[in-house]
């Protein structure tokens, strides 16, 4: 009578509502020498996330350092590309597929010149403004709907060159402000994972610092 009793358990088990699952991806490139560029300001509001809701990012899966967490009732996968940022799409719609992910409860976090360092500006979609990562993305996932959260790194001094400024790294009075940009920012994801893209917008959109 003992394996007819486990045959009806598991099959209750797998009869019950699945939980929803949210993807987080941080783009940048992988590496020690890009670590602290504005290039990589989207894995460190991952790493920030993961520090503060204990997640190990230790899994490799879809070209991605990848960890996953319960938050409330949703399953929080956040990945780590590591393509290069001008691959990003490749290991992101992999992760997608495999999570079976619909692409509103899909969060790319990127950095951005057109914003000034500071400030924080989700949207639900759009286009990849040249940021070579996103428009990765929006090629493989064949779709520009999908949540992103940008976050200003301010346009390069005098003639620096925009490839060239946004892979090095942020200036020792930057670094001063970075990690309260860095805890406002992920706070923004939780909302987004918990409350949705509008929530988040209205609480967060602006700059992190007041004027």
């Amino acid at each position: 009578m003992t394996p007819l009793f486990f045959s009806r358990k598991r099959k209750q088990i797998d009869a019950s509502p699945s939980t929803e699952s949210i993807l987080v991806v941080g783009l940048g490139n992988p590496g020690r020498e890009y670590r602290d560029s504005r290039h990589n300001v989207g894995f460190m509001v991952v790493d920030q996330l993961a520090q503060e809701l204990s997640v190990r990012m230790t899994r490799v899966q879809s070209r991605a350092i990848t960890g996953s967490t319960s938050l409330e009732d949703k399953k929080l996968i956040l990945a780590k590309p590591q393509t290069y940022m001008n691959l990003s799409g490749q290991s992101v719609a992999s992760l997608v597929h495999f999570y079976k992910i619909p692409v509103e409860n899909l969060l790319v976090i990127n950095d951005d010149i057109d914003l000034p360092f500071g400030v924080l500006r989700l949207r639900p979609g759009g286009g990849s403004a040249g940021q070579k990562g996103m428009q990765s993305i929006i090629e493989r996932l064949g779709t520009q709907q999908f949540a992103r959260l940008r976050v200003g790194v301010g346009r390069p001094p005098g003639q620096k060159q925009s490839a060239d400024y946004v892979l090095q790294s942020f200036s020792p009075a930057e670094r001063d402000e970075l990690a309260v940009i860095l805890k406002e920012a992920a706070e923004a994801v939780r909302v987004f994972s918990l409350h949705g893209i509008d929530k988040a917008m209205t609480q967060f959109n602006g700059p992190v610092f007041e004027e």
